[in-house]
């Protein structure tokens, strides 16, 4: 009996895109620059260019890729007036974490439900390689990209795999508008909701009464920053939050807490600083002076890695656009 060799079935397709009230230069670049740079990328596809009109043919996943890839350039220059480099570059590489599809050994852990926690963009896949390299990694990037539910899926697998005795999270809370004083209750439940991402964090990938236990005998611990002063913190993965948020003292007094055999993430998004008055993010200033030390890893995420409702991604990029503009 014979054996079919499974095999792919291709459908040749042909797309064209008519470029009217377009600079031919700057948007196709100097000898065709721009085209070169999206052909290497789909060398199964090609790409001809004759005056106003844009031919694109080759197997029909591509060639639909490459044509919603126009499109968006296209969508770009009629706003912008200009494609510069730089744009191409971006849109090229949110293609390229279009094109990111996990497997299985890219599991973290297993949440709750059973679902596998996985990276689900290149950037993240990035965020978790880093902290597998590096003690300290610092992962920046818009609200929505992931950054604390991966490094808290990252805590809770090292702690399943005793790679550390205890997770360690924090936040500094500093008010966005609002004022800890008029809340009402103790310290603590006025501290609370300023903690409530992370507690949602961990309520995916720990079932409750786990959790319950750990966190009553100080296997998990969330707490603001000022707590962590004096402290030594050792054999634990800890992971700052809002890190933007911190002044340049504080993110200093943090960094310099950590002890033996300790695993340390810091998060923040620089677009979002709520510091009062004229106060320097920390994050941007440890950022800058820690860079070239060996040891230290750095994650960026933009927003094309958004995995909240697709309507975040069009906001983040609006305020980017805007303050473009200024």
């Amino acid at each position: 009996m014979n054996s079919l060799e499974p095999f792919t079935l291709s459908i040749l397709l042909e797309k064209k895109i008519i470029l009217e009230n377009v600079s031919l230069l700057d948007f196709l670049g100097p000898q065709n620059q721009n085209i070169n740079a999206i052909a290497s990328m789909f060398p199964q596809v090609k790409i001809v260019a004759r005056g106003e009109k844009v031919t694109i043919k080759g197997n029909d996943t591509d060639t639909l890729k490459v044509n919603k890839l126009f499109n968006k350039l296209l969508e770009h220059y009629e706003r912008y007036g200009a494609l510069n480099p730089d744009n191409l570059k971006h849109f090229l590489n949110a293609n390229k974490k279009d094109q990111y599809n996990p497997d299985s050994q890219d599991t973290i852990v297993y949440g709750v439900s059973g679902k596998p926690i996985r990276p689900r963009t290149q950037n993240q896949k990035t965020l978790v390689d880093q902290v597998k390299k590096n003690d300290l990694v610092f992962a920046l990037g818009p609200a929505g990209t992931g950054k604390t539910f991966i490094a808290v899926a990252l805590a809770v697998k090292a702690l399943k795999n005793r790679e550390v005795k205890k997770i360690i999270i924090t936040r500094p809370a500093v008010e966005a508008g609002e004022n800890l004083g008029f809340l009402p209750g103790d310290l603590q439940e006025k501290i609370d909701p300023y903690l409530r991402p992370i507690y949602d964090s961990l309520a995916d990938l720990i079932p409750a009464e786990k959790l319950r236990y750990y966190q009553e005998n100080q296997i998990i611990e969330i707490a603001p920053l000022a707590y962590m002063r004096g402290r030594t913190l050792k054999d634990a993965f800890v992971l700052l939050d809002e890190a933007q948020n911190t002044t340049p003292m504080q993110i200093k007094m943090f960094l310099t807490r950590m002890g033996p055999n300790s695993k340390v993430v810091v998060n923040g998004d620089e677009s979002q600083v709520d510091l009062p008055g004229r106060q320097h993010s920390g994050l941007t200033e440890a950022t800058r002076i820690l860079k070239d030390v060996k040891g230290i890893g750095v994650a960026v995420l933009d927003s094309q890695d958004v995995i909240r409702h697709k309507l975040v991604k069009d906001i983040i990029n609006a305020y980017e656009a805007a303050d473009e503009a200024l």
